[in-house]
């Protein structure tokens, strides 16, 4: 005849408390206390009818039956929580899928996640990095964080990029000013994206004249850019979003030049023709919050550059 359990109350502790080996240890995981967990173990032998711990002075040993017991609860209960994230996955109301560029989710949107999930702890993110643009209208994402060209009017965006002369302090000297003279760095090679035409706008904006100038290292994304300036190689004119995180943690610090903004930004784009779900309006609402708090560490955007040609 197989035992029929009337309650499965006490499983969760005494397999925490077989795994750890300790009540005390097993009540830290559990955030119980070390006497709540050992009730649930005590009842769960009273309705079982046989010990699963050997109690001692300081420590407890598990008895054969538990070590038994232990090894197929540890089974089940791994097994359930394969279970419970497969449903949640299919569920559409816990699963937020989120399609950035490579350079913004890694160096953006990824640092700061663990504040939406704090927030929103019941919804799953899934993030696909993608400098190709997404197709909503499929229903395979939620949201795009898109990277375009700021328009003069009836703009939408979320954030107007600008570029920041930012370095390694690897590369200053010790008693530095902070932020350094631009014009004490233009022997380190200057970094850019693309092209070299913004750095020549920052050094006229600024009075900043060399005849001998190294635009000998480029990179065709921001996020590269970024990280070779924090490995050192040189100064470079980054995206403020993209060097904001390098910023804050101080393995970059600006120099003494102004912004220049660039021209583009970013925009929360979410399908047509639909409401958007509680969970993009809570996403959106998050990432303004976002960048509402990185823009008032910014300075104000410099109008003084001369136009391009």
């Amino acid at each position: 005849m197989t035992f029929a359990l009337p309650t499965l109350s006490g499983l969760i502790e005494f397999e925490c408390a077989a795994r750890w080996g300790s009540i005390r240890l097993a009540a830290a995981e559990l955030h119980k206390t070390p006497s709540a967990v050992s009730q649930q173990i005590k009842q769960l032998e009273a309705t079982l009818g046989f010990a699963l711990f050997e109690r001692h002075a300081r420590h407890i040993s598990i008895t054969e039956q538990g070590r038994e017991l232990a090894a197929t609860v540890t089974k089940l209960l791994a097994e359930l929580g394969r279970q419970v994230t497969a449903l949640r996955q299919d569920d559409p109301a816990a699963l937020l899928r989120i399609s950035a560029t490579h350079s913004f989710a890694m160096k953006w949107l990824v640092p700061r996640l663990h504040r939406f999930t704090a927030q929103y702890p019941a919804i799953d993110i899934r993030v696909e990095a993608s400098d190709q643009v997404v197709d909503l209208s499929d229903g395979r994402c939620d949201v795009a964080l898109r990277y375009v060209a700021a328009t003069p009017e009836g703009d939408t965006l979320v954030y107007r990029e600008r570029l920041v002369a930012v370095v390694s302090p690897t590369l200053l000297p010790d008693g530095a000013a902070t932020p350094p003279k631009l014009a004490t760095l233009l022997r380190q090679p200057l970094l850019f994206e693309g092209t070299p035409e913004p750095w020549l706008r920052v050094l006229e904006a600024g009075g900043v004249r060399s005849r001998r100038l190294d635009f000998s290292r480029s990179y065709s994304h921001g996020g590269l850019l970024v990280q070779a300036a924090v490995a050192g190689h040189g100064v470079a004119l980054a995206p403020y979003a993209l060097a904001c995180e390098d910023l804050q943690q101080g393995r970059l610090v600006p120099c003494d030049s102004a912004p220049l903004p660039n021209g583009y930004g970013y925009r929360v784009v979410v399908a047509t023709g639909q409401a958007p779900s509680t969970k993009v309006q809570a996403f959106t609402t998050w990432m303004r919050d976002e960048v509402a708090a990185m823009v008032a560490s910014f300075p104000p955007p410099c109008t003084a550059y001369p136009a391009r040609r």
